[in-house]
């Protein structure tokens, strides 16, 4: 894969908020992208940068190979006062009179409600699906938990209210999901090449990071969801569905295949991410899905 340098492209002028590093606009082949610089660690003081720009540029690779509409991701270089950085380039899907709305906004719609529009409590949300009227409540229900999955599958920390959405046409006012976007808290962005030595030659350590962390940002009584505890109780109805549909597209082989033509990542990179997303697949996903068939098969007889 050749390395693409965004050094002296076009930029424009349109501005992205957010933390997680800064954040430019350019014209790469007529097509507007966000450049992502990566961020400062915050969580592992030895890392100078995290790995969140390979995080951001995976995670949505493993979407797209899932066949969920997600936007496109590019690696590249960006030289900045004679320092070379790694950037990721993510597609900006909005366009003029089309806007990105995230879901927080649409949670405060609920003008009868106390509701937060960034509050991640679960039955919040769920509510939220049934009282909004913008957008098909079904459409709705299945993206929420089809993004579930995949964010297990990744081990995504973050995808709270404002990193998913919709698109508004302002000329008809109709609402549409938005691709998926803002996958930068998958992968253990935070773990330099002494965690992923130690995770891959320790089970102990393997199963925390599978079992224990990352947890998602959706909560229930107002603690975070372990996504293993979660899904394998099989207490929600349309999460199960969600596992359903999803697991039979998630082809690792094609998987592995993205990871081994990322560029710039080492082999312990490509060996620490095939393994996580193996083992999570297997341990989280498989797993629930087992118990899932053999509860099905005792209701059908």
């Amino acid at each position: 894969m050749s390395v693409i340098d965004f050094t002296t492209l076009p930029r424009k002028n349109k501005m992205y908020a957010g933390a997680n590093g800064g954040k430019i606009s350019v014209i790469y082949e007529g097509e507007q992208y966000m450049l992502k610089f990566p961020p400062q660690s915050v969580r592992n003081r030895d890392m100078s940068y995290s790995n969140s720009c390979f995080s951001e540029y995976l995670g949505c690779q493993i979407y797209a190979c899932i066949g969920i509409p997600v936007q496109k991701t590019l690696l590249g270089i960006y030289t900045v006062k004679d320092v070379e950085k790694i950037v990721v380039a993510c597609g900006d899907f909005t366009e003029p009179g089309i806007t990105l709305q995230d879901f927080a906004s649409l949670k405060n719609q609920m003008i009868d409600s106390e509701r937060n529009g960034y509050g991640t409590e679960l039955s919040d949300i769920l509510l939220t699906f049934e009282e909004q009227t913008a957008i098909d409540q079904k459409v709705l229900t299945e993206r929420f938990w089809d993004m579930f999955i995949v964010d297990a599958l990744i081990g995504n920390w973050d995808r709270h209210n404002g990193n998913w959405g919709f698109l508004y046409h302002a000329h008809t006012d109709q609402m549409e999901l938005a691709p998926v976007f803002d996958c930068g808290s998958s992968l253990y962005p935070q773990a330099d090449e002494k965690i992923m030595e130690t995770v891959l030659t320790d089970e102990k350590e393997l199963n925390f990071r599978i079992f224990e962390i990352p947890t998602s940002a959706i909560m229930v009584n107002g603690k975070k969801i372990k996504y293993f505890d979660f899904i394998s109780s099989l207490q929600n109805e349309d999460c199960n569905r969600a596992l359903k549909r999803i697991l039979p597209r998630i082809d690792m082989a094609k998987i592995y295949a993205v990871i081994d033509d990322t560029p710039f990542i080492s082999d312990l990179q490509k060996k620490f991410y095939m393994k996580m997303l193996e083992k999570r697949k297997e341990k989280i996903l498989d797993f629930s899905f087992a118990i899932l068939e053999k509860a099905d098969t005792r209701q059908s007889n």
